[in-house]
């Protein structure tokens, strides 16, 4: 099925991308409020129009605290149809036993929770895969596929640039935030997802954020943090060493390291290929 997606019908316009949602009708977007989902529901609703489209965000202790309101902003300031729905993915085990295939444990989670909410308004579930996605190790993928959910983007010929142009091309301020995924992504395979790691991650990060670093991975091992910063702020972060440790320490970490290669999303799972 999702070799089938690599082959796109159109070429990354938002006319394509329209053309894509009016075929579906009514959908349910997997809203996590970054410009992948942000762009598809705020096109969905001016599409197909407010009844049809639902946006829904899963809070669990595996999505950080800002990105539950930004998706509470941009439901508001869009007038989007918007729901929250808790899910308990931390309670799968073999999502916390944190294999190669946690993803997809935690998106047969999501899976759960939207399609009660689909089938009652006789809609499909929709999420912001692009092809750029495809590329990447993610068996979340296939868990979304065999629920019966749809890739728009990926119909539509959209890749990760793609998605941004046209986020930028509609004035949406979202256009360039930066990469996020779920905090369970900054803990090495076979280490654990427990609830305390999850908050730790996450205080971590949200103390880093406040002293005005946009990008940037907390990467968990024990008691030591390996930070990951945009190559442009590596200077800067070494300027500032002092204050990265002291909000480091203050989220329960003992030790605290600076990658110098920066950040690179999804550079965890490097350790699942084979080295030659």
């Amino acid at each position: 099925m999702l070799d089938a997606l690599r082959e796109p019908r159109a070429a990354g316009t938002l006319d394509a991308l329209r053309g894509s949602l009016l075929q579906l009708g009514a959908v349910v977007v997997a809203f996590s409020g970054g410009v992948d989902s942000a762009l598809l529901a705020r096109v969905a609703h001016d599409t197909l129009g407010e009844d049809a489209v639902l946006s829904v965000t899963a809070v669990s202790p595996s999505l950080a605290p800002s990105e539950l309101v930004d998706c509470r902003r941009l439901a508001s300031e869009w007038g989007l149809r918007w729901a929250a729905v808790e899910t308990h993915e931390v309670s799968r085990p073999g999502y916390t036993a944190n294999g190669g295939d946690r993803c997809y444990h935690c998106k047969s989670e999501l899976m759960a929770a939207l399609a009660p909410l689909a089938a009652a308004r006789a809609a499909t579930i929709v999420l912001g895969v692009n092809l750029d996605d495809l590329g990447d190790h993610r068996p979340g993928q296939r868990a979304a596929t065999e629920a019966g959910a749809r890739f728009p983007y990926v119909e539509a010929g959209f890749t990760k640039d793609a998605v941004r142009n046209a986020a930028k091309s509609l004035g949406l301020d979202v256009w360039d935030k930066p990469a996020a995924a779920c905090l369970a992504s900054r803990v090495p395979y076979g280490t654990p997802v427990t609830l305390g790691t999850l908050g730790r991650v996450a205080d971590a990060e949200e103390r880093l954020h406040s002293l005005g670093f946009r990008q940037v991975r907390v990467r968990h091992y024990g008691e030591l943090a390996r930070l990951e910063f945009d190559i442009g702020e590596l200077e800067r972060a070494v300027a500032t060493r002092m204050a990265i440790v002291d909000a480091v320490h203050a989220a329960g970490y003992a030790y605290v390291t600076l990658d110098l290669e920066g950040f690179r999303s999804g550079n965890l799972n490097q350790a699942l290929v084979p080295r030659p």
